[in-house]
């Protein structure tokens, strides 16, 4: 059985990856908030394990058998965070720090009851995919709200959860996905965008609408 570390590094790398973006020492030690000596000697006992392909001054990827247990993680963590707001009543701003915990301690017994129970969901709370059981990932829109013309319409279909504070300000206005909004104007002088969703308008930072996505 792989370790919590181990999972963590695994997950940590797919994430950083999905973009295509070459996955460095430093950016896993920003992202796992560790030193990045520590990384590097994950990264090897990560090749060891054929987990992962590392090779120093070049970055990391994942292997295959990496990526299906990357894949498997992710899927505990996103059915756990709805579980939690669908079952227990938590805010979408909570769910992620007590998935993070729960999600390397499940069983597959209780992983399969609980997708059962949410009738075997697509996305979590936040608009995330959630893997399947074979690790297919469901497609989702990599669009920013940030990237739309004056005038537009869309449907919001994912929100960062990177920042409760930032989901907290989401909700606060309606930022939610399956939510339409219309892009008023940009204002490229105080880099903010003015929008409207329902009869209500608001003016948001451009890095904010960033971290928004939309269909």
């Amino acid at each position: 059985m792989l370790t919590q570390a181990i999972q963590d590094y695994l997950k940590a790398i797919y994430k950083l990856s999905e973009h295509g973006k070459t996955v460095t020492t430093n950016d896993l030690a920003r992202e796992l908030k560790v030193a990045p000596a520590s990384v590097t000697n994950m990264l090897k006992r990560l090749s060891e394990m054929k987990l992962a392909e590392y090779a120093s001054y070049k970055g990391v990827t994942l292997s295959e058998a990496g990526q299906k247990a990357a894949l498997e993680i992710i899927r505990h963590h996103r059915l756990l965070e709805l579980y939690l707001q669908e079952a227990l009543g938590y805010s979408w701003d909570k769910v992620h720090d007590e998935a993070e915990t729960l999600e390397h301690h499940i069983s597959e017994e209780f992983e399969d009851r609980i997708n059962a129970m949410l009738g075997n969901p697509t996305h979590d709370p936040h608009g995330d995919p959630i893997p399947t059981k074979n690790g297919i990932v469901p497609p989702t829109s990599k669009t920013p709200l940030s990237s739309l013309t004056a005038g537009a319409s869309a449907v919001v279909s994912r929100v960062s959860d990177a920042d409760p504070e930032f989901l907290r300000y989401c909700s606060s206005i309606g930022m939610i996905p399956s939510v339409r909004v219309i892009l008023v104007a940009h204002t490229p002088s105080t880099q903010t965008i003015r929008l409207r969703i329902g009869t209500d308008e608001h003016v948001v930072g451009s890095a904010v609408a960033e971290q928004i996505f939309v269909e």
